[in-house]
């Protein structure tokens, strides 16, 4: 019994202490006095927007955090002996034109200054007094110029700066002698130029914002010496390429935002350094085409977005290499050839998830469209005027969750039957918003109110290849001519195209010519228009030589013929004559090679 009492009564005395110098704390708290006009909330003292001379001359001693925003202040006031304790100052929107060491000095444990919204031009060498700053904040002042020297004295503390909406026109190379600094804005400014080594000093930089500065030049080195670089903005500028000499360096890159420049190139080397690349995003550019070489290297991205350029090409290995895709964006681009026409342009993308293809003008879908995305969730057809979906044009995507289709364009024949059974099956319905355009009887009736017997089977507005160009040879210098025919039963006006290893040919000889011909079926003779398109090629070199293919579009949608190799071969040459001996010439040696023959 005595030995267990003795526990309980010291176990007393602690809840006691406790009890006690808790109930003392909470008074001292409670018992706080806010200096007005200013506004108290925990340790921060709020004292923005008051009139000139309602600033407290001097502080209560437990005041960390405070607030001096909105008060058309010139300089930093004089705080008293407790401005020592204070961590956090926040002096934007207001009048100061400079920073001064010396009115600094008083703040010893300042970690976060916040300076934006006033009429600072420049920062000159001695600014900053040596305080343990963290965080500063120099947002939308009028500075033009970085003196050297300007940080020196926090350099070994400063983790976030940040000078965006200011007029800064050039960066000094090695300006920022930050060991430190992990995060840098500097988004707004005016600077057209980055040299090589400009960010020089900054090891341990995480994150580099520098969008909507105008930007048309990275030289080679720009970024060297972000050795740690894990996230570069370079978002609303006027930047026309992607080159491994300004990436040179940045070996840990993550995340590259090249939004809304003017690219138009990426040359075949570009990603060398930067192959632990995640996030690409190219979107809002002036990209026309995807090369083979495009994104060799980027094993690692997981999303790549290219949404909103005006890619009409799509090279056969462009996505090859790119293993672990997750997301790619396509949307408001040109590429309904590469939809229509390809064999699997996506198929090296086995763990892609999501593709965003609206907005391409996408008129048909086949059954190799979307070939080897077996991984695939989410898909996005939306905004295209599509015509026709073969059969088994989804059905391979055994994963998809959500598919997104709005056209009013469809043509509601024997083909199409299977869409409306299948998207009811698979739950997509609710996105998927599709209604007839022809025949004109079902014309404004969504695909899912028509019956079975009411789509047409004897009727094929869209044409159809009749006659496909054939594969040829030909000497060079030679000319050459391909053919190809396609029929249709619709009058609506064609058009006509021919490519060369899946580019058009725009400045082509073609000749095209049309003819009506009689067609027998189930339900009688039925008059059919055959249209004929004639590439003629003279003097045919060897860069001549490739695939070649007719297209042939009405309203209705496109059809694609085979592709015909053209080879060309070199002239033969004739053998000289040989020379003629003596013996040949004389009678004696003719005589006596008729008697051996």
């Amino acid at each position: 019994m005595c030995s267990s009492a003795q526990p309980s009564i010291l176990a007393g005395y602690v809840v006691f202490f406790l009890l006690f110098w808790g109930t003392r704390s909470l008074v001292g708290a409670y018992t706080r006095t806010c200096p007005a006009p200013c506004a108290c909330f925990g340790d921060l003292v709020d004292c923005s927007r008051l009139k000139k001379g309602q600033i407290p001359k001097s502080l209560p001693e437990w005041t960390v955090q405070l607030k001096l925003s909105h008060n058309e202040l010139n300089s930093v006031p004089d705080l008293g002996q407790y401005a020592s304790n204070i961590t956090t100052l926040v002096l934007a929107n207001n009048r100061l034109s400079k920073i001064a060491m010396e009115q600094l000095g008083p703040f010893l444990a300042l970690e976060t200054l916040d300076l934006s919204n006033n009429h600072i031009a420049e920062i000159k060498a001695g600014s900053f007094p040596a305080l343990p700053l963290k965080n500063l904040f120099l947002n939308n002042n009028r500075i033009a110029s970085l003196e050297p020297g300007c940080f020196t004295n926090l350099s070994s503390s400063l983790q976030v700066l940040r000078l965006n909406r200011n007029r800064l026109s050039s960066i000094p190379a090695k300006i920022f002698q930050l060991p430190n600094l992990q995060h840098l804005e500097l988004s707004r400014n005016r600077v057209r130029r980055v040299e090589g080594l400009t960010f020089h000093g900054l090891q341990a930089l995480r994150s580099l914002k520098m969008q909507r500065n105008g930007l048309s030049r990275l030289m080679d080195g720009a970024f060297w010496g972000l050795s740690n670089m894990e996230v570069l903005q370079l978002d609303h500028n006027n930047l026309t390429e992607v080159s491994k000499g300004w990436l040179y360096g940045l070996l840990t890159l993550q995340q590259l935002h090249l939004g809304h420049n003017a690219i138009s190139r990426i040359r075949p080397d570009a990603w060398e350094f930067c192959q632990k690349l995640s996030e690409l995003n190219l979107s809002s550019n002036h990209l026309s085409r995807l090369e083979e070489s495009s994104f060799i290297g980027l094993s690692l991205l997981d999303e790549l977005r290219i949404g909103n350029n005006r890619v009409s090409f799509i090279a056969d290995g462009a996505f090859r290499g790119l293993s672990s895709l997750q997301t790619l964006d396509l949307q408001n681009n040109e590429i309904s050839w590469t939809i229509e026409d390809m064999n699997g342009p996506f198929s090296a993308l086995d763990k892609l998830k999501k593709i965003f293809l609206q907005g391409n003008r996408i008129r048909s879908v086949t059954k190799k469209s979307f070939s080897g995305l077996d991984a695939l969730q989410n898909l996005d057809l939306s905004n295209n005027a599509i015509m026709s979906i073969q059969a088994n044009a989804f059905s391979q995507m055994k994963n998809l969750q959500e598919l997104r289709l709005n056209t009013s364009s469809l043509l509601c024949d024997c083909q199409l039957k299977w869409l409306p059974v299948w998207v009811a099956e698979q739950t997509f319905l609710p996105c998927v918003n599709a209604s007839c355009a022809h025949p004109q009887m079902l014309k404004g009736r969504s695909v899912f109110a028509v019956g079975p017997e009411e789509f047409v089977c004897d009727d094929f507005p869209k044409p159809q290849i009749t006659i496909q160009p054939e594969t040829r040879s030909a000497l060079k210098g030679a000319n050459v001519t391909f053919v190809c025919s396609a029929a249709s039963s619709s009058d609506s006006p064609m058009t006509f195209a021919w490519k060369k290893d899946n580019e058009v040919l725009n400045d082509a000889e073609i000749h095209n010519q049309a003819h009506l011909r009689v067609q027998g079926g189930s339900g009688g003779e039925t008059e059919v228009t055959e249209y004929t398109t004639t590439l003629q090629l003279s003097d045919v070199q060897f860069s001549s030589e490739g695939k070649y293919q007719c297209v042939i579009s009405n309203h209705f949608g496109s059809s694609y013929s085979t592709k015909a190799r053209l080879t060309v071969n070199s002239k033969l040459r004739t053998s000289a004559r040989p020379k003629t001996t003596a013996c040949s010439e004389s009678k004696t040696c003719q005589s006596k090679a008729r008697q051996e023959s």
